[in-house]
């Protein structure tokens, strides 16, 4: 069992259990030693240009985030059986995903044009002020973005740098770390596309969900810690089983976040999701459920920038008022659910279970309350399998598979 017992810094979140604020911290001092490396390589730049790759990347990484991927790492290798031997490779793998996660961010905003990110102006924004302030050459907007780019591609750069640094079981590990980008930028491009030619229904937005955010989050990191450890294939299995409905479920709290959330909290604009017209299980299902002026509301937001309030309000009152909001919150219960079920029976330490139990009831705990008043619930039973398709917590005909499951 690895075991935490050295002083930590770098702690976010206060309220977390002392063990997490520990394991965080871990991560926290891994990231530090690797972010200074790796931009002592960069002596060739002159100060000024070091302290923006400093600000906009080094800094973005080592002071945000909530260490959720690298935690699954962990947990994984805990739940394999891993040796306490391989604690440098661990956290080399978790400071591997916070780098991609770093990436997908920046280029992220770079795509759907964010003005915010984790409360602060998105990089591209804040490097094309910096071009207008020095007065260059050329277009602000586009050297912003393309120094973003940059930046994206640096972080994906350093994620190699950084699994390498303890190479035990690269292999493996570099096998489970080159499936994960491929499916995250596959999943990226799925959800360009789809904005791009409108439509799409719950199936695709699942599927996007799935590929652009919950195999990165949750399964992946599972795997590299099992990877890690040399665990046993059918405890992969298990491991997919518990991470892929809960990694849904992950993508659907943010969904309503995205919507509903409080930006002061989640550091990206109120509605974001509203204005850029992502095509989200949450909004797919509104859209579906609305009457003709409430959808065509939904669909007049995107492209019109910074929305007046009371448009956004109307479009919340729409999502509220067509049960979609509370069909999802039902779903995020039944997925979690799902997930801690699929641990039942299976052969790993206590405390590992007890971890991934936890991380799992993170999932399904409610965002900031909803601004307007949800649609009635019409079916209160409690949901005892897999969310059926169309989020109700009514016992289905015939459930579909969770996220990510065969034929996905």
């Amino acid at each position: 069992m690895l075991t935490l017992t050295r002083e930590t810094g770098g702690v976010r979140d206060d309220t977390r259990e002392p063990f997490d604020r520990r394991l965080s911290g871990l991560f926290d001092r891994a990231l530090d030693e690797l972010l200074r490396r790796e931009m002592s390589r960069l002596s060739f730049l002159d100060a000024d240009d070091r302290e923006v790759l400093r600000r906009h990347l080094a800094d973005f990484v080592a002071r945000g985030g909530r260490r959720l991927r690298p935690a699954f790492v962990y947990w994984g290798h805990r739940a394999s059986g891993g040796s306490p031997d391989d604690l440098g490779a661990v956290l080399a793998a978790g400071c591997s995903i916070e780098l991609l996660h770093a990436c997908a961010l920046i280029l992220d905003d770079v795509m759907d044009e964010s003005p915010l990110r984790r409360g602060r102006p998105a990089a591209h924004l804040a490097l094309a002020e910096r071009h207008r302030e020095l007065g260059w050459a050329g277009s602000s907007r586009r050297f912003g973005e393309s120094a973003a780019i940059l930046l994206g591609v640096l972080a994906f750069t350093w994620a190699d740098s950084a699994l390498l640094a303890d190479r035990r079981r690269l292999a493996d590990a570099l096998e489970v770390f080159t499936q994960l980008r491929v499916e995250l930028v596959a999943g990226q491009y799925l959800d360009l596309t789809c904005a791009a030619r409108g439509g799409g229904d719950r199936r695709e937005a699942r599927l996007i969900s799935t590929y652009k955010s919950g195999k990165y989050t949750v399964e992946r990191p599972l795997h590299l810690g099992h990877a890690i450890a040399g665990g046993e294939p059918g405890l992969r299995r298990v491991l997919s089983a518990y991470a892929l409905p809960l990694g849904e479920a992950f993508q659907l709290r943010d969904d309503v976040l995205g919507v509903f959330g409080d930006p002061a909290q989640t550091g990206k604009p109120a509605g974001a999701d509203l204005l850029q017209g992502k095509r989200t299980y949450l909004l797919t299902l509104a859209r579906e459920r609305a009457d003709g002026p409430g959808a065509a509301l939904l669909d007049a937001l995107p492209g019109t920038g910074e929305a007046r309030a009371d448009r956004l309000a109307a479009a919340r009152e729409v999502i509220s008022a067509t049960g979609a909001l509370e069909a999802v919150e039902r779903r995020i219960r039944g997925l979690t659910e799902y997930a801690g079920e699929a641990l039942s029976g299976a052969d790993i330490p206590a405390d590992a279970r007890a971890a991934l139990l936890g991380l799992a009831r993170r999932a399904a705990q409610p965002g900031p309350a909803p601004r307007t008043r949800p649609a009635p619930q019409t079916c209160p039973a409690p949901l005892a399998g897999p969310a059926p398709e169309d989020g109700s917590a009514c016992p289905p005909g015939s459930a579909e598979p969770a996220a990510g499951g065969a034929g996905r």
